[in-house]
Parts: C-alpha cells; sequence; structure tokens
C-alpha cells in the first residue's frame, strides 16, 4: 500500500523572501555589468584590442622567461659566437683600420689601440670600448668608432689644441687651454710659444688667457707668465722686462690696461727699465738702471724705484 507525501507549501512570507533574493542578484549583476562597461567606455580600447593586448603581455613575458633561461643555459652566447662566425665567413671582419683628424697625435699609437680588433667579426668589434681606450689618449678631447662594411673601421679623432707651454723644474710639457698636458717637448721646440710657470700655473692658464684678452695689443708681446704665490701673476715680455700685476681679477686686468696706455704714450717696452712693479694701486715702481731710465719713469707719471722686487 503506498502512501503519497505532501509538502507543505511555502509560507507567503518565505515565497516574498526567496523572490527578494533573487531581485537582488539579478540587480547586482546588472549593476557590476554596468560599471564593467562604464570603465570599457573610458578605455581607448575596444575590448577585441584589450585581448590582443593581454595576449602580447602574455607572449612577452613567456619570452622573458625563456631568455632568462636560455642565457642560463648559455644560449645566446653560443649564438652570437655562431654569427660572429658566419660574419667573418661572409667577409664581415676587420681588414682596415682608417684614421681621421689626428694631426698633431702620434698616429701609431691609435694605430695601437686599434688594430687590437683586426681580423676579429665585425658583430664583435666593441665600438664603446675602442673608444673608451682612445680617450685615454692625451691628445685626444673626444673620439668616434665607426664600421664601414664590410671591412673597415673608422676612427674620427677630434684632437685637444696646445695652447700654452707648461715650465716644470725638469722639462717642458705641452698643455692645452685647459692645463691638461698633451706631451712633453725641447726646450727649442718651446720658444715661440708662451710660457707659464709656478706652483699651480697649469690650472690657471684660462684665467691668464682672460686676463691677456684686457689688453690685446701686450699679448703677443709676453713670453713668459709666472704664477706667484698662487694669487697673482707675473709677466715676462719678449724684451726681457717684467711687469708685476696685482692680485685679483678686476685689479690685474685694470693694471694691465693701464701699462698698454703708458706703452702707447711713452714706449716703457723696449727701453731701459728692466722691471715694472703694478701692485700698489696708485702708483708704478720701475726698476731703473741709470738716469735716463729715472726721467722715463717721470715722464710715465710713475715713482723711479731701484728696490729688487720682494715677492
Amino acid at each position: 500500500m503506498s502512501q503519497t507525501i505532501r509538502r507543505k507549501p511555502k509560507s507567503a512570507r518565505k515565497t516574498a523572501a526567496s523572490q527578494g533574493a533573487k531581485a537582488r542578484v539579478r540587480q547586482a549583476k546588472a549593476s557590476t555589468g554596468s560599471a564593467v562597461d562604464v570603465v570599457m567606455g573610458w578605455l581607448p580600447f575596444s575590448e577585441e584590442q584589450l585581448h590582443r593586448i593581454f595576449l602580447v603581455a602574455i607572449l612577452a613575458g613567456a619570452a622573458a622567461l625563456a631568455w632568462v633561461v636560455a642565457s642560463a643555459a648559455g644560449v645566446p652566447s653560443m649564438a652570437s659566437q655562431r654569427l660572429a662566425q658566419v660574419a667573418s665567413d661572409a667577409g664581415f671582419e676587420v681588414k682596415t683600420v682608417v684614421v681621421r683628424g689626428a694631426e698633431n697625435i702620434n698616429k701609431l699609437k691609435v694605430y695601437e689601440k686599434a688594430l687590437v680588433e683586426r681580423d676579429r667579426a665585425m658583430p664583435q668589434v666593441d665600438l664603446e670600448g675602442l673608444r673608451a681606450d682612445l680617450l685615454e689618449l692625451s691628445w685626444v678631447k673626444d673620439a668616434r668608432v665607426s664600421r664601414q662594411l664590410p671591412d673597415t673601421l673608422v676612427i674620427d679623432i677630434v684632437e685637444r689644441q696646445p695652447h700654452a707651454v707648461l715650465r716644470k723644474a725638469d722639462r717642458f710639457v705641452l698643455i692645452d687651454e685647459t692645463g691638461h698636458e698633451l706631451e712633453t717637448i725641447s726646450r727649442k721646440d718651446a720658444q715661440g710659444r708662451l710660457i707659464v710657470s709656478g706652483p699651480g700655473a697649469g690650472q690657471q692658464v684660462m684665467t691668464l688667457a682672460h686676463l691677456l684678452e684686457a689688453a690685446p695689443a701686450l699679448k703677443p708681446r709676453v713670453r713668459e707668465a709666472e704664477w706667484i704665490g698662487n694669487r697673482r701673476w707675473n709677466l715676462t715680455f719678449r724684451t726681457g722686462q717684467v711687469l708685476a700685476l696685482p692680485e685679483g681679477e678686476k685689479e690685474s686686468a685694470g693694471a694691465l690696461v693701464t701699462f698698454a696706455r703708458l706703452d702707447g704714450t711713452n714706449r716703457l717696452l723696449g727701453g731701459k727699465v728692466t722691471a715694472f712693479d703694478m701692485r700698489a694701486s696708485d702708483r708704478i715702481y720701475l726698476r731703473v738702471p741709470d738716469q735716463e731710465g729715472q726721467e722715463l719713469a717721470l715722464k710715465a707719471g710713475a715713482v723711479p724705484h731701484n728696490v729688487a722686487e720682494a715677492d
């Protein structure tokens, strides 16, 4: 004998609660979808483009991981060596080195650096490393190294320009406008060039250049400049006469301009006065050997002075 079990129908309260829950779920889904649609609307990409971007990002990540694994196994190195061998077999290797822009520098020193790359496959030439080696040469201010396929290495040199000669205790050294030492030269080769001397003189050549520009007429007549006490200059002219200038860039330039004016009116250079001392701000002291020199000093408006310089 079978019996039929009947479930009690849901109460109106439970039915209403169930329907309310379903409504809230539908509302939440609609709200979420709406928010996503809003965000998608802000982006400058379509949904299809975003899929492609994500795909590319995933592939790039996989490639990076593969490269790391390959690097650990030495695969890139092997591939690079194989590529270099193929290039070399095809004739792409260094057979010729061309050096341009080298006028004063000994070209052999440049070739010594560059010939290390000779017979090397072009892909294996370390351009930046060779450039760094060239910059170590005293004459080289800048350098550019390039490949000229199939077999030529081209080196363009920018040289430093000689500006003066630094007199040291045991030698003469050619320097550029910054005081950078270029090479040792003989006393004979130093003749005709501006010579600077004194402790720290090499670092003051730019200051000296600005000073001499204040009196262009005197500049070619200066043979030597001595940096005294790390504070001022003594100038020796080609006549052998010495001019002692005061301390300070402005003061020394002003004194040099005054001296140039006095020389223009009284022809001080080439006369019998052996030294001019302009360290005092209101007068010029002259070192004179005889009466004629004293008279010239008076005409120049200066006070004769026979005392040796005490610097």
